[in-house]
């Protein structure tokens, strides 16, 4: 069945899945206010109804803009830079007495609450998966060279670790290497924990996995070409994501790529 949409905005952050949903949306006949805290306004700009920058968490502002705006419903989508998240001095009072109420302040957790402020506020946050549909991963191996099965022993276990992990609300994507874990996503994200991890050891296998309860509405695992990239210079050639919960950014560039320097890239389920 094919979503409506009324008054809707886009919360955006960095990264290239913003763009595309407002790309889709215009092109469906419905343009998005978008509120902006990525690299990429000038893109935005091309398909926005009207494009808010925001150089901080003031959701106090973004909240009566909104209700000013009449917007009715809010997609969620983007990395927001760590340093809004975190750094008390870019918030709004709104946004620190809500931080002052909750016993866990990580990422799943913040975003959550966020969310149920919205909510609270009459807005109605919606999932994004049935607009960029076609952008999810399949199930099984679906780009680059087969996986060799001393790469598929690792994923098992990666799988395994992640489910134990993921709950704790950290390692959303871990490397595994001869079924040891090498290193383990926390805040410093996805790229930086690649790197890290080609320090420590040549070869092994990326495992991005997304937590049983995690809302996916506004929280589906990423992954494009950067990603591919910083597993190269990180010496990774195997690469597991979720499937259907794992957002493939561009995925004809993203096949290109991992068949051009021969990284083996299949969809899993828990």
């Amino acid at each position: 069945m094919t979503m409506q949409f009324k008054g809707v905005a886009i919360i955006a952050g960095d990264g290239r899945l913003p763009l595309e949903i407002a790309r889709r949306l215009t092109t469906r006949g419905y343009p998005p206010i978008v509120y902006s805290f990525g690299e990429h306004e000038a893109s935005l700009s091309k398909f926005a109804l009207e494009l808010i920058e925001l150089s901080s968490l003031n959701l106090g502002f973004v909240i009566e803009d909104m209700r000013r705006r009449g917007v009715c419903e809010i997609i969620m989508a983007g990395v927001v830079p760590k340093t809004l998240m975190y750094h008390q001095g870019l918030h709004d009072e709104q946004l620190k007495k809500l931080l002052q109420s909750l016993e866990s302040r990580d990422d799943h957790n913040l975003l959550g609450n966020i969310v149920l402020t919205l909510e609270k506020e009459g807005f109605k946050v919606i999932g994004y998966r049935e607009i960029i549909s076609d952008w999810l991963a399949p199930e099984g191996h679906f780009a680059g060279r087969l996986p060799t099965n001393g790469e598929l022993e690792d994923v098992e276990y990666g799988k395994a670790i992640a489910k134990v992990l993921l709950p704790l609300s950290f390692g959303q994507t871990l490397v595994v290497h001869k079924k040891a874990v090498v290193a383990v996503e926390a805040m410093e994200g996805t790229d930086a924990m690649l790197l890290r991890a080609g320090s420590l050891a040549k070869g092994g296998v990326v495992i991005k996995m997304m937590r049983p309860d995690q809302d996916e509405r506004y929280d589906l695992p990423t992954v494009g070409v950067r990603t591919l990239q910083n597993m190269l210079n990180a010496g990774l050639k195997c690469l597991a994501v979720e499937a259907g919960k794992t957002v493939i950014i561009k995925p004809d560039e993203f096949k290109r790529f991992a068949s051009d320097f021969d990284i083996s890239v299949l969809g899993v389920r828990h």
